[in-house]
């Protein structure tokens, strides 16, 4: 069965969400509508929906023009084994000691590596990414440094990779994965299972550090929140509040590098100190240290 996307774009959240509901409503009803900032300054949000059958272009022209919106750009998706696609085409990731991989590149894994084996699936986090791979990068050089936290936080862990690597380097530390979506957390408790770590992490479903299991343990040593630039400017006050006085870091990411700045400074204004930064292409890892 064909999918069919209609995307555009427009100024301001709300006339993105305004439109995104009016998708909602159309007939026939689409499958799914999303709303995204294009992160890039221009104040633009996309807006997409996905309908199982052709929707009506002069509903969407209508649509357009009352929002003041770009005209859509309709498309019909090939039919495609998405994850079966993505596990082809996805090579193993390598970020110092730790070595990412699935389950068809399990037999390449070289020898004095932390091998960490994550499916392709709908929830985020493979390893391939900028963001991911500058986590586990920052990692890595702690664990260097001989960084040893009692407790690790990952905050939106999506398939809970950055969880699994810090409860393979620390063998003696609490650690917690927690997302804000119950997909992700079923995919996050599949993947620690799979690599072995069952009852090393745990996975909660929480927005942030709202849980209970997250607020007895705090505060934590090292926060790991590989999201987005909005939720991570947000999260600061929270982050502040968990993580630990007297050396405590966060290791921030899901961020472009225009944003690092602004980034920065949210966390600067909570009290925090730039530890460390990198920028891979046009992604930007930080690391945040709580004096």
């Amino acid at each position: 069965m064909p999918t069919y996307s209609a995307l555009t774009t427009l100024e301001g959240e709300e006339a993105a969400e305004a439109l995104a509901d009016a998708l909602e409503k159309m007939e026939p009803e689409p499958t799914g509508v999303g709303v995204f900032e294009i992160e890039d300054g221009s104040g633009l949000w996309e807006v997409g929906a996905y309908f199982l059958e052709a929707p009506s272009e002069a509903v969407l022209e209508l649509l357009a023009t009352a929002f003041g919106a770009r005209p859509f750009a309709l498309s019909e998706l090939p039919e495609i084994d998405w994850v079966a696609k993505v596990r082809r085409e996805l090579s193993p990731v390598e970020a110092g000691r730790f070595f990412v991989h699935g389950s068809h590149d399990a037999d390449k894994v070289p020898e004095g590596r932390i091998a960490l084996q994550i499916e392709a699936t709908v929830a985020f986090g493979t390893g391939h990414h900028g963001t991911t791979l500058g986590c586990l990068r920052a990692l890595d050089r702690l664990v260097d440094a001989d960084f040893a936290p009692a407790k690790v936080a990952d905050v939106g862990c999506g398939t809970a990779v950055l969880a699994m690597a810090a409860a393979s380097v620390f063998p003696e530390a609490l650690v917690i994965a927690s997302d804000i979506d119950e997909v992700a957390v079923e995919v996050a408790e599949a993947n620690v299972a799979i690599n072995g770590l069952g009852g090393r992490v745990t996975c909660l479903e929480a927005a942030g550090f709202d849980h209970p299991r997250l607020a007895a343990e705090a505060p934590f040593d090292l926060v790991f929140a590989n999201i987005l630039k909005g939720p991570l400017i947000e999260l600061a006050p929270d982050m502040a509040a968990h993580v630990a006085p007297g050396g405590g870091l966060a290791i921030l990411s899901g961020l472009l590098v225009v944003q690092a700045d602004s980034i920065t400074k949210a966390y600067l204004a909570e009290g925090f100190e730039l530890a460390a930064r990198e920028d891979l292409g046009e992604w930007c890892c930080l690391v945040m240290r709580r004096p």
